[in-house]
């Protein structure tokens, strides 16, 4: 069936509830056009990272029915990989965050995979997505599955599916389920009534604190009490864990942004619920100028990034993605006793500054790069601990963090992805331990580009929407692979979606749709369309002898791909 087809398919249908037919009923096929296509153009794909996408009616939407065939795909998937027994006795563990319909999604799960005779371990109250991963291998689980569209605007949710050992679906794994999904052509023949006996409530979040407690790095109490903290959830799951982290560890000065602190998914405070974006922060950075506050935290809906604003002279400065990874990275290794480790360990992504490995590599730890998406960190955390179990010395290794420059990082091996939770902590360490020593993070970060460079690492962002968007996207990426470098004096081209060495005897890098420039003063340039949202990105990496020389040098490669692109 074409689009329309679907639309009339669905909309009079009866095995599709009054509420869904209803809603495309108030669509007109001639005023609304352009709608009703986007709704039916496509499924909806599962893919590598899920589901993500606009909540409605359509079979490019996410609702009760596209939910329930990718957990009808997915339970098929565990019960051919572990068997009925495992999967009745571990079961499958479900969360979900404080977006709207997240609480129903979450039990639509529960039920389709009770009707498949899984068990379904349900987490009822909103948690972080880092909660989740900790709760397959703190409960034994098979597999699990959180709802969630991380920071994506408010009309947006999606389905993350993780594997034993609470890590998100690796490719090969994800496309066998993929195939599973796909083969539901019927949605009136999945059970979404399910079998109650097979669905159970649990909790989990005194433990999964109890374990990001063991990540505490620093001990002077009366610094951290000296530290003044504003945070903000941004209405997300973050609010709880968060506040309970930072109390636990001796914080006792912290003010939550009263008209963000309560769960609501709509977001009513902010544009988009990205503590990426300075807007984001706004409320919070405001509270804190009042309060004289020294850090302001902000956590995305699901909690698993977090965006950091440090007082200053002239206000608060908002720290980037990969300077505070290499601030985490310098303090984090400098605070652990790496004698005591075998191999100690850290990871970060072929799109991340080099700062943090040069940071690294300078206290003697190993470095490894892995594709963006943080299931390829976590992925590592279990190549090093199988290789520990099997005596494999050539491969053993101590995770000691990881992180992406999006915003997500962790510390600590109680998770296998990324944990605001935990990071937010360490975070607000580092700053108590800086601020006793009289420094800011933004002054330890200028010590760091004294002693290793001068780095300006951006990610700009294009989004373009609906069908004629994503063929735009589809055909950049082909004019840039058919089309030579667009730069002078490349070194270096990498196109990953061909097999690319790893290091250290793991084997290939996954492929993947990222194309990458080295060029010969050492700047790189990275242009990927993103795997959840509509959008092209283009990562840049320049370091200079100092601020200005990076960023004339950053504006004129932006420029040249750019107009390369037709972006300018």
């Amino acid at each position: 069936m074409d689009y329309r087809q679907q639309y009339e398919f669905w909309k009079s249908n009866a095995a599709f509830d009054g509420e869904t037919r209803r809603e495309l009923a108030a669509l007109d096929p001639e005023r609304d056009a352009a709608e009703i296509e986007d709704r039916f153009y496509r499924v909806l794909e599962f893919g590598t990272a899920g589901l993500r996408g606009v909540m409605g009616a359509g079979t490019n939407r996410m609702n009760r029915y596209t939910v329930g065939r990718a957990t009808q795909g997915y339970g098929q998937y565990l019960l051919e990989r572990f068997g009925k027994d495992a999967c009745r006795s571990g079961g499958v563990v479900i969360a979900h965050d404080t977006r709207n319909n997240s609480p129903e999604f979450s039990e639509i799960t529960a039920r389709v995979l009770s009707g498949l005779g899984i068990r379904a371990r349900l987490i009822e109250e909103p948690v972080p997505t880092p909660e989740l991963s900790f709760a397959v291998l703190h409960l034994g689980c098979v597999g699990g599955v959180v709802i969630t569209a991380s920071h994506n605007p408010k009309e947006y949710n999606g389905y993350k599916a993780y594997d034993p050992f609470g890590c998100q679906l690796l490719p090969d794994d994800a496309a066998k389920v993929i195939e599973y999904v796909n083969a539901v052509e019927d949605f009136a023949a999945i059970d979404f009534a399910g079998d109650p006996e097979l669905v159970e409530k649990v909790d989990v979040s005194a433990a999964y604190v109890d374990a990001v407690l063991k990540q505490r790095l620093f001990f002077d109490e009366k610094a951290k009490a000296d530290l003044k903290v504003v945070y903000t959830p941004l209405h997300g799951a973050g609010n709880v864990p968060v506040r309970a982290a930072l109390k636990a560890d001796g914080f006792t000065d912290v003010t939550v942004v009263p008209e963000q602190e309560l769960p609501d998914g709509n977001f009513p405070t902010v544009k988009s619920p990205n503590p990426e974006e300075h807007s984001a922060l706004a409320l919070g950075i405001g509270l804190a100028e009042k309060l004289c506050a020294d850090i302001v935290v902000g956590t995305d809906p699901d909690s698993d990034r977090v965006g950091v604003g440090v007082r200053a002279a002239d206000g608060f400065h908002l720290i980037t993605g990969n300077q505070m990874g290499a601030l985490l990275m310098d303090y984090v290794l400098s605070h652990k006793d790496l004698s005591q480790l075998r191999r100690p360990a850290v990871v970060s992504t072929i799109v991340t500054s080099s700062l943090g490995a040069d940071i690294a590599g300078s206290c003697g730890a190993a470095v490894f790069s892995t594709l963006t998406g943080f299931k390829f960190i976590g992925e590592k955390i279990t190549q090093f601990e199988a290789a520990r179990r099997d005596g494999d010395g050539a491969r053993d290794f101590d995770f000691i963090m990881g992180y992406e420059e999006s915003y997500g990082y962790l510390v600590g091996t109680h998770a296998r992805d990324k944990d605001a939770v935990v990071t937010a902590m360490v975070i607000c360490e580092m700053a108590a331990a800086y601020k006793a020593q009289g420094k800011t993070l933004l002054d330890r970060l200028a010590e760091l580009y004294e002693k290793f460079g001068c780095y300006v690492d951006v990610t700009d962002s294009y989004t373009l929407k609906g069908k004629d968007g994503a063929e735009r996207i589809a055909s950049m990426m082909r004019q840039l692979r058919t089309g030579g470098t667009p730069f002078e004096q490349t070194a270096e081209t990498v196109d990953y979606s061909v097999p690319v060495p790893s290091v250290q005897g793991f084997g290939d890098l996954p492929t993947s749709n990222v194309l990458k420039y080295v060029l010969e003063d050492g700047a790189w340039i990275a242009v990927r369309p993103s795997g959840t949202e509509p959008k092209i990105k283009i990562y840049y990496s320049v370091k200079g002898a100092d601020q200005a020389a990076a960023q004339a040098r950053l504006d004129a490669l932006r420029a040249t791909i750019t107009g390369k692109l037709g972006l300018a």
